[in-house]
């Protein structure tokens, strides 16, 4: 498996290098991928089909001026900032037949995942359909989500371990789908950060997938699939993720979010 551990400045583009990478592999372009991407600045990032009016705290993320994307899978709305590492992974669904199956996807890859974070003296828990939790309390730190094409899957996963809980209860509400671990807890019962560093996170994650070469740059083809996956979105006729949008009280709709197209 390749690994690609590269982050970037804006959330567009952390958003969608992943789209990149699974429509590159779905061209027979790229194969199996790990990527580690970690995003500078705060934003809020809904999923396929969530509504910004049920899971936003519209007033906070419009005084603070925070970013509002929509990525391509599925899952919930969740914030993105420093101390919250996400991995990304494309798999085959022909290579490991589990993956082409949904539900024992998740458990194979978050059961990997739980794995990696015992190697480093976490003890955790993976709670179906993709969550996973500590043992002692069951505290969130990782959510999970996926979209899935002919071919490939697009696997995301985060791991909280320096993130500013405060603010996930500044500016998302509890969603109405919850899972039934939960316990009717406020967001700050509920989730917590792991005591690790990124490199030894990312270390132990590389290991338990199996990494066995690594690539740091864009190569040509995926750079020019990355501007035109951007400048699509700039145009709503031809957007296929939602483009940002800074927040402005005095806009009539300042989120303007699009919905999110199949690659």
């Amino acid at each position: 498996m390749l690994l690609k551990d590269i982050s970037f400045q804006t959330p567009q583009e952390n958003i969608l290098y992943d789209e990149v990478l699974l429509h590159l592999a779905e061209k027979g372009r790229q194969d199996q991928v790990l990527r580690f991407w970690e995003s500078p600045e705060l934003f809020v990032c809904l999923g396929r089909i969530c509504k910004e009016d049920e899971d936003l705290k519209r007033g906070a993320v419009a005084d603070d001026h925070i970013s509002v994307l929509r990525r391509c899978t599925g899952g919930g709305t969740v914030l993105q900032g420093k101390g919250c590492l996400n991995y990304s992974l494309i798999l085959s669904k022909e290579r490991d037949p589990q993956i082409a199956d949904l539900r024992k996807s998740y458990q194979v890859i978050l059961s990997k995942a739980v794995d990696a974070l015992r190697r480093l003296k976490v003890e955790a828990s993976f709670y179906p359909i993709s969550d996973i939790a500590l043992a002692d309390g069951q505290k969130k730190i990782s959510g999970n989500a996926q979209k899935r094409c002919k071919k490939f899957i697009l696997h995301h996963g985060t791991i909280l371990y320096d993130f500013d809980l405060g603010a996930i209860d500044r500016y998302l509400r509890v969603p109405k789908d919850v899972p039934e671990y939960r316990l009717g807890r406020p967001h700050l019962d509920f989730v917590a950060n792991v005591s690790l560093s990124a490199v030894d996170i990312k270390s132990s994650l590389k290991d338990i997938f199996g990494v066995d070469r690594k690539k740091d740059a864009l190569d040509g083809e995926e750079r020019a699939c990355l501007q035109s996956f951007l400048n699509r979105d700039k145009n709503p006729s031809l957007a296929r993720v939602c483009g940002i949008r800074k927040f402005s009280p005095q806009s009539e709709n300042p989120f303007g979010i699009s919905r999110t197209n199949q690659l």
